[in-house]
């Protein structure tokens, strides 16, 4: 018993809101921290064809512990299927709050916010398209189409980029994002048809709440995103790049926050990751002064990580994905458990994030990717 409750106990670690690996494995997680722990086989089993020895120079091969009589490993085994039958019903409540905390909504009634209603009102302005691509290294691509209005949002994009980004949480092998917009531009903002005809300011506040809930589950997507910036970023496109990880430009290519001349400011919470991205002070004189952002500011600002060669559409993706794949090669649970870290930081008061890091950990330890590690002593140099 007492076995047991040292496995319960280790499970329980991965029952913070990020335990993302272990709701989805809790048998092959708590079968391998188990054997880790109280077998001295569990790295062996961990790799099948390889073999430990142990102190003492005795040798154990990949096979599991048998449970048959007269083996030492009975008991133990019998322990660890219990451990682990407790593990699935405990993390399968885990993975339900997981998901619905992931995408728990920034406003609800209490805000004056009425989703259903806004959703009615911008199905009725359509035209263009959010386009996803999933790839099998782990990399999706999501396009801005919208190209004869220089990929302006109409109400209907704003609506399949909230299904597109539901997509994207249930995609489980995901590991990267890049966005992108089509014809070599990247997004000027809202459709004007679409701004027009939302006049009154319970209407635009709705819309902004709507926004709002999508770019930060975007944002909170454990996938690290990197927004491909051709052309022209301006208005309420300025505002879609900051919602990512990082920001790659070409040559050419402009960021700008002009909602000044449209006499607002930024309502899709595009200003408050600015803040996080550049700090007040720069922020403030891009939105006070509408100002341009080139490719050389940008990287002084700290709001581009780096100019890319190709100003052309095909080879500037080409370069975006081989910049991202130097941070995505590697297994899924493990970059989306860095993502998961880095977000928690971000965002929640340091004893809480250092509670979500200590969860996060709980469901990489023993996992596949760390026992494979352990057994192959990867060198760092």
């Amino acid at each position: 018993m007492l076995i047991l409750i040292s496995v319960a106990s280790a499970c329980h670690t991965g029952l913070g809101r990020n335990s993302e690996f272990l709701a989805e494995n809790p048998a092959s997680s708590c079968a391998h921290y188990y054997w880790r722990r109280h077998n001295p086989a569990a790295l062996a089993a961990a790799v099948p064809g390889s073999a430990v020895v142990v102190p003492g120079g005795a040798a154990f091969s990949a096979a599991p512990p048998c449970r048959g009589k007269g083996h030492s490993w009975s008991r133990a085994g019998l322990r660890a299927e219990m451990a682990v039958s407790l593990c699935k019903k405990i993390f399968q409540t885990a993975k339900k709050r997981i998901i619905q905390q992931r995408r728990v909504s920034l406003y609800n009634v209490a805000h004056g916010y009425e989703e259903e209603l806004i959703k009615k009102k911008l199905q009725q302005f359509a035209g263009g398209s959010i386009n996803l691509s999933k790839e099998d290294n782990g990399i999706g691509i999501l396009t801005v189409n919208n190209p004869q209005l220089m990929n302006a949002f109409t109400g209907t994009m704003m609506l399949e980029l909230q299904e597109k980004v539901a997509e994207l949480e249930n995609w489980k092998d995901g590991k990267g994002l890049i966005i992108c917009g089509a014809g070599n531009t990247f997004c000027s903002g809202s459709d004007l048809n679409t701004v027009k005809a939302i006049p009154n300011s319970q209407d635009g506040m709705n819309m902004c709440m709507f926004m709002q809930n999508t770019l930060t589950r975007l944002m909170r997507l454990p996938l690290i995103s990197v927004a491909l910036i051709q052309g022209k970023a301006i208005g309420g496109g300025a505002e879609l790049t900051t919602a990512c990880d990082f920001r790659l430009m070409t040559p050419g290519s402009e960021i700008r926050f002009v909602h000044k001349h449209m006499g607002l400011v930024p309502g899709w919470g595009g200003a408050a990751r600015l803040v996080r991205i550049v700090g007040s002070g720069a922020a403030l004189r891009l939105l006070s002064g509408a100002l341009k952002v080139d490719p050389e500011r940008a990287l002084r600002l700290g709001l581009s990580e780096e100019t890319l060669l190709s100003p052309e559409e095909s080879g500037s993706l080409e370069e975006a994905r081989a910049w991202l794949s130097q941070y995505t090669e590697g297994p899924a649970s493990v970059i989306r458990a860095a993502k998961q870290v880095v977000t928690a930081g971000r965002e929640l008061p340091l004893e809480d994030a250092l509670r979500t890091e200590k969860d996060i950990f709980g469901t990489v330890w023993g996992g596949p990717a760390n026992l494979q590690a352990l057994v192959r002593r990867p060198k760092h140099k």
